[in-house]
């Protein structure tokens, strides 16, 4: 699995929108100008997909995930992250 490098994203206190597909058949985080999608093999069953969600982010971003908090979309497939 091949991440994109998103560390310009990185800074503290940015909010990133992104759409959310589980049950995808690959890990993956497409980024295609000002959208990005993010693709779970993970179900979205008590938040085991949001979950994934953050520890895919957090890899590509260089960040630890203690510094990412879901702030909106917790059931929605569009989802807002903000990096502490």
């Amino acid at each position: 699995m091949r991440l994109p490098d998103l560390t310009d994203l990185a800074l503290s206190e940015t909010t990133i929108a992104v759409r959310v597909s589980p049950k995808a058949s690959r890990n993956a985080i497409e980024r295609k100008g000002g959208e990005m999608r993010i693709y779970v093999t993970t179900v979205p069953e008590n938040g085991k997909a949001n979950a994934a969600v953050i520890k895919l982010l957090a890899k590509a971003l260089g960040v630890p995930k203690s510094r990412l908090s879901l702030i909106r979309g917790e059931t929605s497939r569009d989802k807002v992250i903000r990096i502490d």
